[in-house]
């Protein structure tokens, strides 16, 4: 199953992706099952609703209501949901870690700070590139968990039984802002440098967590202006989906609608960038980076199974 947001009416509705077309929830939900279409307000009401609800979307989908279709193309998609908090893990992959200046705890423990829903985008939305902020645009594509079962102290062994889908996300990143350097030290500020206006797209849907099965098999790749930056595997994390449901339910109770993003790969611009401790070499068939990203720059985030979330820098 594949959750969308779209705009119908200038209302941003939840439906569900059926090849080229998308299933109003709430419109299917009127003709069939009027009282419950409560459940289908928005991504957040219809995962908190549970298993029933999504039986009854299995159900919706089935029986495809002719007047509750709209064609994909002619659709304006929105973010699939907006998070109550998304918890964030950085240098989770090694190779990340190789290519720039760590902290004493890079790749020891994961880094842990927070966006908000109000940094979020959705498919096809501008990420603002703002010089009073920044003038060290980076992106980096990242594979989303999206909280469908609540708990606090989850273990590993568990852990997956908590989720409900995932999405690709985009960790837009203030550079200037995030790392900073003093002689040989090397420090991060994690607030400014990766929560602020447009730093979190999302999409380009969600994708129940029954259809990719083990997470830690998909390919993630990221491309700007057509050029593969990015090219790994899930495979690859430090500390995989399992290990960071763990560790963020040591914080917080995780709640339906919670969304974790679990780190990136090689190939920022950060790599390039000797001022902050870039020191990467490109592998076969990726192509380093030469500077950080410039409005008109157009951004494709891609996870195997799940899709490609595009963006451009405005």
């Amino acid at each position: 199953m594949k959750l969308v947001g779209f705009l119908r009416d200038q209302e941003v509705r939840l439906g569900f992706l059926l090849d080229d077309e998308i299933l109003d929830a709430g419109l299917a939900c009127s003709s069939l099952a009027p009282a419950e279409e409560h459940v289908f307000r928005d991504a957040t009401s219809f995962i908190r609703a549970g298993k029933p609800a999504f039986d009854l979307a299995s159900s919706l989908i089935e029986q495809r209501p002719r007047n509750a279709l709209h064609p994909l193309t002619d659709a304006k998609l929105t973010p699939p949901m907006l998070p109550s908090t998304i918890l964030c893990a950085g240098s989770n992959y090694r190779e990340h870690n190789d290519e720039k200046a760590g902290t004493p705890t890079s790749g020891k423990e994961p880094e842990f700070f927070i966006k908000t829903s109000d940094s979020v985008v959705g498919p096809g939305g501008g990420i603002r590139y703002d010089e009073m902020l920044t003038r060290k645009l980076d992106c980096e594509t990242e594979l989303a968990i999206v909280i469908g079962k609540a708990g606090r102290h989850i273990a590993v062994e568990r852990a997956l039984e908590h989720v409900f889908g995932y999405t690709v996300a985009n960790d837009v990143t203030a550079r200037d802002r995030q790392v900073r350097r003093s002689g040989s030290l090397t420090w991060y500020d994690l607030g400014r440098g990766k929560a602020f206006d447009s730093s979190a797209p999302i999409g380009p849907w969600i994708v129940t967590a029954d259809e990719i099965g083990d997470p830690q098999t998909l390919d993630i790749k990221m491309r700007i202006n057509g050029e593969l930056r990015q090219s790994s595997n899930t495979k690859n994390m430090i500390w995989t989906c399992a290990d960071l449901i763990h560790f963020f339910s040591i914080n917080f109770t995780l709640k339906p609608g919670m969304m974790i993003i679990t780190g990136t790969p090689a190939g920022t611009a950060w790599s390039v960038d000797r001022e902050l401790g870039g020191r990467w070499q490109p592998s076969q068939g990726v192509v380093a980076a030469t500077r950080y990203c410039l409005p008109g720059d157009q951004i494709e985030c891609e996870i195997q199974s799940i899709g490609v979330l595009r963006n451009a820098i405005i």
